[in-house]
């Protein structure tokens, strides 16, 4: 039985890893481990399909290391005994454990020594995040790596590969792969590569040469079948996607309800359920706010009843938080604010953090001066006292510039402008 397209395409060099560039590029860390041979124990983490196993795979291609795979959840300790078993008589292999996070304790206390001795380097995979999901014995003796959800464009360059690779890949074949059909590919699965490589072998596998021109031709409509989500446009520019969610965000941006609405629809036909829930979360804190923040919790509590419920039920809870966003008052507030201190920050506009707030918690702190003549808030009255937080250079800095669109921003304001009268005069 052949095996899927995705596992086939597997890259056996890091030279040929799609995406995540600033982990595999040349310069890059996983890069230098690779041409350096020091390879240690480390977990990636990110979405499904956007090269998790590629980089494992990549990397014991490129070190010549036994090879092997196995599931944290399903294979057993007797598993991991036979890896340990190969490691003592090869010198090192290199296990892909996937779903780390579901690592239990017993085999968990088997593999840590193989760590320690480096005989097993251990690469770990996860969708979820480490620093939660993952027991410290383990990420004290890994290195964690965040892998980015790859582009349209990473995906076209993968889908091409795999139709001109007549050893692995679908070269074999006489395919014509309309444009419009290689943007759904690219675009439709949300950075997934794994579901747009097996969509397109789908493609290409059910759908009979044309009589006269022998070609199996892919169109935009045999893509949407094969994926079973519906293109945005006929354009085949590529850009639909993002046109559409560009213009779901200015809809509610600018309070048109019916627009908005319309564009969430195209995005549910689609399918794209992942976009539409990330959107709206950006949107509830970058556009509303300081303005209405018991908003910006209730499109959290929508994501999350959409997230449990799927399509198409989800529609129901995210269309009551898009037109509570839409009839909304507006603050970006918050977003300029952090913006205006992270330029600062990359400018070099930094400073000495005053003496009296650095940590004092150690002995000898109080020799350097360290806490002296700081004053606890929560001994004055109102839980409040004027003191300088801010370095010296900065000390007159104001980041955060209140608006008055929102009962609740309009409160904060009085409160916040009471509060720098009071820090000024001291």
């Amino acid at each position: 039985m052949q095996k899927p397209l995705a596992y086939r395409m597997r890259p056996t060099d890091i030279s040929e890893v799609v995406g995540q560039q600033h982990l595999v590029g040349p310069g890059k860390i996983i890069y230098r481990m690779v041409q350096a041979n020091m390879l240690s124990s480390m977990i990636l983490y990110g979405p499904p399909g956007i090269g998790k196993t590629s980089i494992a795979s990549a990397i014991a291609g490129s070190t010549k290391y036994a090879f092997r795979m196995l599931n944290a959840a399903v294979n057993t300790k007797k598993d991991l005994q036979i890896v340990a078993e190969e490691a003592k008589m090869s010198g090192t292999v290199i296990l892909m454990l996937d779903e780390i996070h579901r690592l239990d304790k017993t085999k968990q206390d088997f593999l840590l020594p193989h760590l320690e001795s480096g005989r097993i380097i251990l690469i770990g995979a996860t969708t979820e995040n480490p620093y939660i999901n993952i027991s410290p014995a383990i990420r004290s003796r890994t290195q964690i790596f965040e892998l980015k959800p790859l582009t349209a464009l990473d995906i076209k360059k993968a889908l091409q590969r795999a139709l001109a690779d007549t050893t692995k890949g679908l070269g074999q074949y006489p395919v014509t792969l309309l444009p419009e059909a290689m943007a759904h590919f690219a675009s439709a699965t949300n950075g997934d590569l794994r579901s747009a490589l097996n969509g397109l072998e789908l493609a290409v596998l059910s759908t009979p040469p044309d009589p006269t021109t022998k070609q199996i031709e892919i169109t935009l409509p045999i893509a949407e079948e094969t994926l079973q989500k519906k293109a945005f446009s006929q354009d085949g520019d590529g850009d639909a996607h993002y046109d559409v969610i560009s213009a779901f965000q200015k809809s509610i941006r600018g309070s048109d309800t019916n627009a908005a609405l319309h564009y969430a629809a195209r995005l549910i036909e689609a399918g794209d359920l992942k976009s539409l829930n990330r959107r709206l979360l950006v949107i509830a804190y970058e556009d509303i706010g300081m303005a209405n923040l018991p908003a910006c919790s209730r499109v959290v509590q929508a994501v999350t009843a959409a997230e449990k419920l799927g399509l198409p039920e989800a529609r129901i809870p995210l269309a009551d938080a898009i037109i509570e966003l839409c009839l909304s008052p507006k603050s970006n507030s918050g977003m300029v604010a952090i913006d205006s201190a992270l330029s600062d920050v990359q400018s070099g506009k930094i400073g000495a953090i005053p003496a009296d707030l650095k940590d004092a918690h150690y002995k000898g702190a109080a020799a350097l001066g360290r806490g002296l003549g700081y004053q606890y808030p929560h001994d004055f009255k109102g839980d409040f006292v004027p003191q300088q937080y801010l370095p010296n250079n900065l000390r007159h800095k104001q980041y955060y510039l209140p608006k008055t669109n929102g009962k609740y921003e309009q409160a904060f304001k009085q409160q916040y402008e009471r509060l720098q009268r009071l820090l000024k005069s001291h």
